[in-house]
């Protein structure tokens, strides 16, 4: 089965580079060309829908589910 069209506008084609798995919610990394998008799911999920790293995913952003982190600052003697 394959997905004939979606209502959220924020789409992005990717791979799964890293999944960072725990108890009930896990983490997964996608790197697309825009950049990597982190979503949090539970691990459920993640078995239910068969994803491993490497997995060609698509990342839909709902605006309403959007959250934003300050990140720390580098600091000057960081490589980063």
């Amino acid at each position: 089965m394959s997905i004939v069209a979606v209502n959220a506008r924020n789409q992005f084609k990717g791979k799964i580079r890293e999944i960072v798995e725990g108890p009930v919610v896990s983490e997964v990394d996608v790197q697309t060309s825009a950049g990597i998008v982190t979503a949090t799911i539970t691990t459920r999920s993640i078995k239910q829908l068969g994803l491993t790293v490497g997995s060609e995913v698509l990342a839909l952003i709902k605006s309403s589910d959007v959250l934003i982190a300050r990140l720390r600052e580098a600091s000057a003697d960081s490589s980063s």
